[in-house]
């Protein structure tokens, strides 16, 4: 396949035409999307207005820059992250399943920030250390359990799927264990919801998730390297235990940084990468392909809830949760007929 070589100085980059026109493509649409959600309200503001309030004011300056900018940017960074953790287990695990959804890492970080809730305050920080500590101990139990005889992607995956339901009963647990009003806040949040959600609310998140992109991109030779196989990642000098806790790492940073404040989004992770995959035409789930997907994503399904029952927002959860659902009918539709 023709590639495009970038340099910088002394770097040299060299990407895949075709993955290279669809991340364009990608962003574009991304663009146009957050256009429209910028438009959209209770009234409808011109894109020349939406234009005029970002750059320097005017009558509907505060509705957009404080009401409507942030929910677009948390839809676009949030989309973004869940893509790039699906990307990171689906690669780790080769399976098409493997997504922090579907294996408990998403359930985890619920737990911790359950706890959070029920048993400290709940601020932003309480809820943000609470998500990752508990994705985090999902992962190693995991991790640790899927050990056996070596690592093994499809054992990671059934092992998750049933830490998943595991933690999803200890979940309702603490829910039904709660005083009243923490139990309904609770169950709520837990919808995945970007309502409401502020520029004060967002500044750590969007501090931790630039990390965790970094970190990827560190590491993103290395990850190239061991999907090529095991043996050609190790004749190369790559330090496969060390790269996979580096990648679990960030793909339960990434989902947890969502979890924290959005609540759990499902389905996203699962989906981006391989909708960003067949686009692409790649070999492996690209990483770019599956962050800009999922940022599409997740902005459509915020404005399909912002749209289905105006005025009044569903939780952008449902939405996933409802078109997720069918994606993985089709998924497993698919698995069936290649075997």
């Amino acid at each position: 396949m023709s590639t495009l070589t970038l340099r910088a100085g002394a770097v040299v980059l060299r990407v895949e035409r075709r993955t290279a026109v669809v991340s364009a493509g990608l962003v574009t649409t991304a663009a146009v999307l957050a256009l429209v959600a910028l438009c959209y309200g209770q009234t409808w503001t011109s894109p020349a207005q939406v234009f005029t309030a970002l750059a320097s004011g005017g009558e509907s300056a505060f509705v957009i820059r404080e009401w409507r900018l942030p929910r677009v940017t948390a839809a676009l960074v949030f989309g973004a992250c869940l893509g790039l953790a699906g990307a990171i287990f689906q690669n780790l695990t080769r399976n098409a399943l493997g997504s922090p959804d579907v294996i408990g890492l998403d359930a985890g970080a619920y737990t911790g920030a359950l706890v959070a809730i029920t048993m400290l305050n709940g601020t932003a920080g309480q809820l943000a250390v609470g998500s990752v500590t508990g994705g985090l101990l999902a992962a190693a139990v995991i991790y640790l359990l899927s050990l056996d005889s070596g690592f093994s992607g499809l054992r990671l995956v059934v092992i998750g799927i049933a830490v998943n339901a595991m933690l999803t009963a200890l979940n309702s647990w603490i829910v039904l264990r709660a005083e009243i009003d923490v139990a309904m806040a609770a169950t709520g949040w837990s919808a995945g919801s970007l309502n409401g959600v502020d520029w004060a609310e967002l500044r750590l998140p969007f501090a931790v998730a630039t990390f965790f992109v970094l970190l990827l991109v560190v590491i993103s030779h290395a990850m190239h390297q061991a999907a090529l196989g095991d043996e050609i990642a190790r004749t190369t000098g790559v330090r496969l235990g060390r790269l996979r806790l580096l990648m679990v790492l960030a793909g339960v940073g990434c989902t947890a940084t969502v979890t924290a404040i959005a609540g759990p989004i499902v389905f996203i992770a699962l989906a981006a990468p391989q909708i960003g995959r067949r686009l692409a035409r790649a070999a492996g789930v690209p990483l770019v392909p599956a962050a800009l997907t999922g940022a599409v994503l997740l902005l459509t399904a915020d404005l399909v809830a912002q749209l289905l029952l105006a005025p009044v927002a569903l939780p952008v959860g449902v939405v996933t949760t409802a078109i997720g659902g069918c994606y993985l009918i089709w998924l497993l539709g698919m698995e069936v007929k290649r075997r």
